[in-house]
């Protein structure tokens, strides 16, 4: 991974959104540091993250945290679980999943054709490496030619 200028972290990346007040918003970020790591990679300009909650402290609340960082398609997680620290919790840990499925996708060791494509030969010729070639066994020509 190449280094980033300006890292995304969650602090500076988040907002919250409907069913949250600013305040909440430093515990939120507190409970999403461990994103941290996984976002050092983007820029912090080009990185969003927004958080909601509809119908929270209910029965069926629902969680949702999106992700957007350029060029790449928008991350939307859920979590209908009825404690908030929990569903604060699950919708961060498949934040991460995707966003580590979403690396493992670009990288070529994962990508058959991208893997074939940007690998150079590995044929030697003998002409141009002569220890490329196995040494001979004195005794084996001996029990051949036998």
């Amino acid at each position: 991974m190449s280094a980033v200028a300006n890292p995304a972290t969650v602090a500076e990346c988040l907002r919250v959104g409907t069913g949250f007040s600013q305040g909440d918003r430093v515990w939120i970020a507190e409970q999403f540091a461990t994103l941290d790591a996984r976002l050092a990679g983007f820029h912090a300009d080009a990185t969003e993250l927004e958080v909601s909650v509809k119908d929270r402290e209910a029965r069926g609340q629902k969680v949702t945290l999106e992700c957007w960082i350029a060029g790449r398609q928008k991350i939307v997680t859920t979590s209908d679980e009825e404690d908030l620290h929990a569903a604060l919790n699950d919708v961060r840990d498949d934040l991460r999943r995707r966003l580590n499925d979403a690396k493992t996708r670009q990288e070529p060791r994962h990508n058959k054709h991208l893997r074939d494509v940007n690998q150079p030969p590995t044929e030697v010729d003998p002409a141009e490496d002569p220890e490329a070639l196995p040494a001979a066994d004195p005794s084996r020509a001996d029990a051949e030619t036998v």
